[in-house]
């Protein structure tokens, strides 16, 4: 439905000029129209009428009282699918009035007068370091890093869990790509959180003539950087009895022993986790020098 209803120009106009050629399109003209109009023309029923073109188009008019079909899509993603009793239901809640209703996002611009967006996030952060090395080290901690070929990202780059892109810029910048969501954001938090702890300088450490003390000092650094990490994947992690770490994630509590590697809990995702976790982060740190001489 658009106006002028005389259908002699504007919006009117132009759509009709667009759809009048599909036959799976219908004209509906409501009250009266003014003499020598387009809409006039076609309530007179002509076999056809020339557009704005110079081309013509046939007029199919159905008689009074003749029924017309009409299909229309209007199926919700949501409910293509009826839910089972206690099964969730996750979509958008829209408020219109006095009514509410819940669909899925994509539906949001067809079933309301909202629209959603995309937002494109780019950071550039400071690193003096290898890329192959960073590359490796991501490796070793996070489940999916594939490098990408330097056609398509026009430089040393690769893609964390398919969601992150880490490009080389120069000798002292990266640059991370990802489009904003919740999954996304987190990704990109551990990334960044990596880079800075890799880009820090390592404080000399002042050589003791007693080996004890040299060693009670790494081990406390590895620590740091093993709760530090840790942070960045699990967030809530806290130093518990005997110098084991508690790590709580959605209510569910594990205990993590860093010497022998064993967990404890009653979640089973949630040890596995940890133990992958500890395992790749053990495997990162290891080979990372932790005194300088």
């Amino acid at each position: 439905m658009a106006s002028p209803s005389g259908l002699q120009s504007g919006l009117s106009r132009q759509l009709f000029e667009i759809w009048c050629s599909d036959k799976k399109k219908a004209c509906v003209i409501p009250g009266n129209v003014v003499e020598g109009t387009l809409a006039k023309t076609i309530i007179n029923e002509p076999k056809e009428v020339t557009l704005m073109n110079d081309s013509n188009t046939k007029i199919i008019s159905p008689k009074n009282c003749q029924s017309v079909e009409m299909y229309f899509n209007s199926e919700k993603r949501l409910a293509e699918k009826t839910p089972e009793v206690g099964e969730t239901v996750s979509g958008l809640l829209v408020k219109k009035a006095f009514t509410y209703q819940i669909m899925a996002p994509d539906d949001l611009h067809v079933f309301s007068q909202l629209s959603t967006e995309n937002i494109s996030q780019r950071i550039t952060i400071a690193y003096t370091g290898a890329f192959g090395v960073l590359e490796h080290r991501l490796k070793q901690i996070l489940e999916s890093v594939e490098s990408l070929p330097d056609e398509e990202s026009e430089g040393p780059a690769f893609r964390v869990h398919e969601r992150l892109t880490v490009k080389y810029e120069s000798e002292k910048h990266i640059s991370l790509h990802w489009r904003s969501d919740l999954i996304s954001d987190m990704v990109s938090d551990s990334v960044v959180a990596l880079v800075l702890n890799s880009s820090h300088e390592i404080p000399k450490v002042v050589v003791e003539s007693e080996e004890a003390t040299k060693t009670e000092e790494n081990s406390k650094k590895a620590e740091k950087v093993v709760h530090a990490l840790f942070v960045s994947l699990l967030g809530d992690v806290k130093f518990g009895e005997n110098g084991k770490l508690v790590i709580s994630v959605d209510g569910n509590v594990a205990h993590l022993d860093k010497q022998s590697g064993n967990v404890e809990g009653e979640n089973k995702g949630l040890k596995e986790r940890v133990r992958v976790a500890f395992q790749r982060i053990q495997n990162a740190v290891k080979p990372i020098p932790l005194s300088v001489s």
